[in-house]
């Protein structure tokens, strides 16, 4: 599950794939519509075409990169701290259990449990 947070690791906005697509597939539709400075990301989004993407809305880079990339990209060590907030969304979204071992049988009622989660994770 692709998703996107804020500065502060709340989340913005996420997209429901199937369990053998790439986390990649599911960039478009999450970033399309939105502007931001800076992107902070995981090896799922190493992907070129994301990089040519944040090179035109002119964000800055920071992903951790596949080792198999020919040409690695310079990173911001300090902007690279920050990347821990996204994670602990994620590991505290995580700590509901319907929503760690996917229980909702449609995407719309695990999305709307994402949501709540989501909405229980901002408010601590």
């Amino acid at each position: 599950m692709p998703a996107l947070t804020d500065a502060l690791g709340n989340l913005v906005r996420f997209v429901l794939l199937p369990g053998n697509r790439y986390d990649t597939v599911g960039v478009a539709p999450l970033i399309h519509g939105l502007s931001f400075d800076a992107l902070l990301a995981d090896k799922a989004f190493d992907s070129n075409w994301t990089i040519e993407e944040m090179n035109m809305r002119g964000a800055t880079i920071c992903i951790s990169q596949r080792p198999q990339r020919k040409e690695p990209l310079a990173i911001d060590a300090e902007m690279y701290k920050w990347r821990h907030l996204v994670e602990n969304f994620f590991c505290d979204l995580k700590d509901f259990h319907r929503i760690a071992l996917r229980k909702d049988k449609t995407d719309l009622s695990f999305a709307a449990i994402i949501n709540a989660g989501a909405a229980l994770v901002n408010s601590k």
